[in-house]
């Protein structure tokens, strides 16, 4: 029954109401930026769609999936225990491993753990405090292994069915995020939300990962397995 209550509220008045606004405003962002810089820029580089098409394309999918629990998680502020851990733990690692596969995949699996880590050290810690130090601790634990285990995978299966082992990873990625998102609800039913705001903070975020990827995936350090 909550579940239900949870599909029905997406189209309701509570910050559940604008997770899928908030996908499509970062989808569209992303989308926007990779039509401009392709314009610009990209399409002068050879094979550039082939090369980095397909994992660009995931990529934005995946920021579109992870910032809509960054805002609903913005708008409670604070969470029980248990549930902030599971918030740090799920976000930080789901934001390491999805943008530290798809960089191993085009760059190596360095760079690709690098930026996994950061990535998901960094979103961990910013979901995870809502509830404290123990969120906060699972953010950096589960971001730190979480971009490791992307980009090691990623680079394990590279002459392996790559591709269609991506869309596997972003699927189970996918049921994932989603039920994060129905255990927030869950947790904080009854509870106002806290914070309002427009989506100028889903967009300037998406940009911002976006235009880290793509600069990185094209033009940062690669291994020499990549040339």
């Amino acid at each position: 029954m909550t579940f239900k209550s949870f599909m029905k509220e997406l189209n309701g008045n509570r910050v559940e109401g604008e997770l899928i606004r908030t996908m499509f405003y970062s989808l569209l962002t992303s989308f926007l930026l990779l039509g401009i810089l392709y314009y610009i820029k990209l399409r002068f580089i050879e094979d550039f769609i082939p090369k980095y098409g397909f994992f660009l394309f995931f990529a934005a999918l995946s920021y579109a999936l992870i910032i809509p629990s960054v805002r609903q998680i913005r708008a409670y502020s604070e969470l029980p225990c248990m549930g902030g851990m599971m918030v740090g733990m799920t976000t930080g690692m789901i934001t390491g491993f999805l943008p530290g596969f798809y960089l191993a995949s085009t760059n190596g699996m360095f760079v690709g753990s690098v930026f996994g880590m950061i990535l998901g050290i960094i979103l961990g810690i910013y979901n995870g405090k809502c509830c404290g130090i123990m969120g906060v601790m699972e953010g950096i634990m589960a971001g730190f292994m979480g971009g490791l285990m992307g980009a090691m995978t990623a680079f394990m299966l590279f002459n392996d069915n790559l591709k269609p082992a991506t869309l596997i990873v972003f699927l189970i990625s996918g049921v994932i995020m989603l039920l994060l998102n129905y255990m927030v609800y869950k947790e904080m039913k009854n509870e106002e939300r806290r914070k309002y705001e427009d989506h100028l903070f889903t967009i300037l975020l998406t940009f911002i990962l976006m235009t880290i990827t793509t600069w990185l995936m094209v033009f940062g350090p690669r291994s020499g397995v990549f040339g």
